[in-house]
């Protein structure tokens, strides 16, 4: 019995790379991630499985089914306002080291924080549609006991996501190089105070969305437009001491740091072309420690 729970526990703690990997797109969230795993783990040690062909891509629709529920739970009882919500970064050093199999395997598919976003606007059924299927290659006929609905109407759930995030996702993004410049330019034309330089790296239509969650809520705010966003950036720049570059979903970002080197926020830029066309803040303090933001 102790033989047949250690290979379980070994072939779990083989696809979890994988499952968390499933849970992060859905939830945006990298400790309900975890959760959500480690309930699939729960989920499968009280199952009978002597009929499973396929445990890997049983595990998968468990979790799925899992972050369902998630998501229903979380839109019944949340309280901060969506407009204002960036999900959970992936942050790492400029360099790109310091990743582990895991971390990688999240940032499969160059999955940004954009993209995250978009993914929060739809609802859970749709969601877990998409993600199953368009990012994971599950097939209909598994995921429509989930959503309980027919094959055919989960297919037109994903096709509805799926119009929505290519609506509203960006465009492809220049190479990691130039992003970086894009990003270098942004940030000394900040320093600097000069007005036309930012706007010269700015899509005219650029959203700026900051998170200041409860602790910071006077610092939660949505803006549009490149000259707003360059007043903005012009207001934060004069408390910003110093800055240090690093990546955010492998993606370039900034974390700000003030007086005493303290962490005072995260920035990811999303960049399509030569211009940024978005730029996510996390200025909530305690997401920001619970996150490792700024830890050495």
């Amino acid at each position: 019995m102790d033989d047949d729970k250690d290979l379980l526990a070994a072939r779990f703690d083989a696809d979890r790379t994988h499952l968390k990997a499933v849970a992060y797109r859905m939830l945006g969230s990298l400790s309900e991630a975890e959760d959500a795993v480690q309930e699939a783990w729960f989920k499968l040690s009280r199952s009978d499985i002597g009929d499973v062909r396929n445990l890997s891509g049983w595990l998968t629709t468990v979790v799925g089914r899992v972050c369902l529920d998630m998501l229903r739970s979380r839109a019944s009882r949340r309280e901060d306002p969506l407009e204002y919500y960036v999900p959970d970064p992936l942050v790492r050093g400029a360099d790109g080291g310091h990743s582990d199999p895991e971390e990688e395997a999240l940032l499969t598919d160059s999955v940004g924080l954009a993209m995250l976003v978009v993914l929060d606007t739809l609802g859970p059924a749709e969601r877990l549609a998409f993600v199953l299927h368009d990012m994971f290659a599950v097939s209909f006929d598994e995921i429509a006991p989930i959503v309980d609905r027919t094959p055919a109407a989960t297919r037109q759930l994903a096709s509805r996501a799926r119009r929505r995030v290519q609506s509203a996702a960006p465009g492809p993004a220049p190479d990691l190089t130039r992003q970086r410049e894009v990003v270098g330019a942004f940030m000394a034309a900040s320093q600097g105070g000069d007005f036309e330089g930012l706007l010269a790296v700015l899509d005219p239509d650029v959203l700026l969305r900051a998170d200041g969650g409860k602790a910071a809520a006077a610092l939660s705010k949505v803006v549009r437009g490149a000259e707003a966003v360059v007043n903005q950036a012009l207001t934060f720049a004069r408390f910003r001491r110093e800055y240090r570059e690093v990546l955010v979903n492998g993606a370039p970002g900034v974390i700000s740091l003030v007086d005493g080197g303290r962490v005072a926020g995260l920035m990811a830029f999303t960049i399509v072309g030569d211009r940024i066309t978005q730029i996510d803040i996390i200025a909530d303090p305690e997401r920001l420690e619970a996150l490792g933001v700024g830890a050495s």
